[in-house]
């Protein structure tokens, strides 16, 4: 598209900033200038960014509980020769939200879609984790229930790739303490608030980073960086006893200690349990 003129027809997936203004493409701001209809999850979060970018186009409400209904009417007016830009609240559009629906609604009608590369909080999270890039799975957002979490957890434990997935701060430090009960001590990075003024990357493994956010959920968006199998720092064989004793003196049997620290450290349980078994037939006045 030369500068200043009408795009062609059809449906432009357009990035938009995680946060620093500065981050919006050129391209992207003269799509949104010529388009005919911007498709956004919320019209007021997206009008702001209208305002800022100095733009005034029609906004349309295009989300997760309306696409079956909306979807449609995208179609006719994109069969009808209109330019339509779809965004996200932030970021790049269809990660995590139901855009793709509408591009393979387009497709089936062989309605022109292209996409407007840009900002992606995932993308940047990935970059900034320290962590092995060649490889990796993006599982989106978790369930809400620990249950259902630790579940899904189990569903890409043994995925030899990082893992990637977006959290609510509210649920981060429930989400992380099921992540190490599940995955063990990998290596992880928590990231938030990219690209904006108070940018912060944690790094440690997934117990460190669960103790720290247990009481003290943190402000903005969050994305979790979890390390492929085989990634976890090294745990000697004292810092296994320390964990066994810790766990009985807390009360536990050895078969219950063993189950624990086998699910923290991700050890199989049959030699964690023998390990505790010996640790108990060893301290005095004790019993298995």
């Amino acid at each position: 598209m030369r500068p200043g003129s009408k795009p062609a027809p059809g449906l432009y997936l357009v990035a938009t900033p995680i946060g620093n203004m500065g981050d919006i493409t050129y391209r992207a701001v003269e799509v949104l200038r010529a388009a005919d209809l911007v498709a956004c999850e919320d019209t007021r979060v997206s009008g702001k960014l209208m305002t800022r970018l100095g733009l005034d186009r029609p906004l349309s409400s295009y989300h997760e509980h309306n696409s079956e209904r909306a979807g449609p009417e995208l179609i006719k007016r994109l069969k009808d020769g209109a330019v339509i830009a779809l965004i996200s609240d932030a970021g790049t559009p269809l990660v995590s939200d139901p855009g793709y629906r509408l591009v393979k609604a387009c497709v089936a009608e062989g309605i022109m879609v292209t996409a407007l590369p840009g900002a992606s909080a995932m993308l940047t999270a990935l970059q900034l984790s320290a962590l092995p890039n060649d490889r990796f799975l993006f599982a989106g957002f978790l369930p809400n229930k620990s249950t259902a979490r630790r579940k899904a957890l189990r569903e890409v434990a043994t995925v030899p790739a990082t893992l990637m997935f977006y959290e609510s701060p509210n649920r981060l430090g429930e989400s992380l303490a099921d992540m190490a009960a599940v995955l063990g001590p990998r290596q992880a990075a928590v990231a938030r608030e990219l690209t904006k003024l108070h940018e912060e990357v944690a790094r440690g493994d997934l117990f460190t980073l669960a103790n720290r956010y247990a009481d003290a959920p943190p402000k903005g968006e969050v994305v979790v960086v979890v390390a492929p199998p085989g990634e976890a720092l090294p745990l000697g064989e004292e810092d296994l006893d320390d964990r066994l004793r810790a766990a009985i003196a807390g009360g536990a049997s050895v078969k219950d200690a063993a189950a624990l620290v086998a699910a923290e450290t991700g050890f199989p349980r049959r030699d964690i349990y023998a390990r505790a078994l010996r640790l108990s037939q060893a301290a005095p006045d004790s019993t298995p």
